[in-house]
C-alpha cells in the first residue's frame, strides 16, 4: 500500500460539506465523503502561510512523480488541485482573491470542534463556518489527469456566516408581540 504524506491545512471557509453522508455527483460513481475548501491567502497568519506552502508543495511534489512536471507545467487540460475563486462568481464564499481546492474520500473523515471534541451533527459543522483539514494529495489517470486531495479529517476551529442565505428564527420575529393580533382574530373559522 502506497504511503502518503499527511499535512494540515490553513483555516478556510467551508464549502458544500459532504462529511456526514456521502454523496455522488455523477449517476453510477462511488460516493464519497468531502469539501470544498475556500483560501483567502491576503489573509493569512503566518502560521497559515506555513501551511499553504506545505499543501502547494505537497502537491507539486506529487506531480513532480506522477507527471515529471511542476503544476504550473502540466498541459492545460490535467486538472488542477487549486482554481481560483473568479470561476464560480454567483457561489457564496466564492469570487475574487479566493482560492479553492476540493478533498474527497471514500472512508468518513473524523470532525472535530476547536476543543477536538467530536461534531456529530450536521448542523454543527456547515457551509459557513472556518475549519482546518488534513489532507493528502494525489495524481490520477482515469477520467482526465491530474492532482487532487484526499481529505483524511477536520477541524471546526469558528463558526462563520452560514452560506445558506437563511436566517435563524430568533432573527424573524420582533420580541414586542403588542399592537399584534391574536390567534383568535386571525382564525378565519373563529
Amino acid at each position: 500500500m502506497a504511503e502518503y504524506k499527511k499535512v494540515v491545512t490553513p483555516v478556510f471557509r467551508v464549502s458544500f460539506p459532504n462529511v456526514f453522508q456521502p454523496s455522488a455527483f455523477e449517476p453510477g460513481a462511488t460516493p464519497k465523503y468531502g469539501v470544498s475548501m475556500l483560501f483567502t491567502p491576503a489573509q493569512f497568519s503566518d502560521k497559515d502561510k506555513a501551511a499553504w506552502k506545505a499543501m502547494k508543495d505537497l502537491a507539486n511534489e506529487v506531480s513532480m512523480a506522477a507527471f515529471k512536471k511542476l503544476l504550473k507545467d502540466l498541459p492545460a487540460n490535467f486538472k488542477q488541485p487549486f482554481r481560483k475563486g473568479e470561476e464560480k462568481p454567483d457561489l457564496d464564499g466564492y469570487g475574487a482573491g479566493v482560492v479553492f481546492a476540493n478533498a474527497t474520500s471514500k472512508l468518513k473523515p473524523g470532525v472535530v470542534d476547536a476543543n477536538k471534541q467530536p461534531i456529530l451533527a450536521a448542523e454543527d459543522f456547515y457551509a459557513g463556518c472556518y475549519a482546518r483539514a488534513t489532507v493528502v494529495a494525489f495524481a490520477y489517470d482515469n477520467k482526465g489527469k491530474g492532482v487532487a486531495f484526499g481529505l483524511n479529517n477536520l477541524q471546526k476551529v469558528r463558526d462563520g456566516e452560514s452560506f445558506s442565505g437563511r436566517t435563524g428564527a430568533e432573527d424573524d420575529f420582533e420580541d414586542d408581540l403588542e399592537g399584534g393580533s391574536t390567534a383568535a382574530e386571525d382564525d378565519p373559522l373563529a
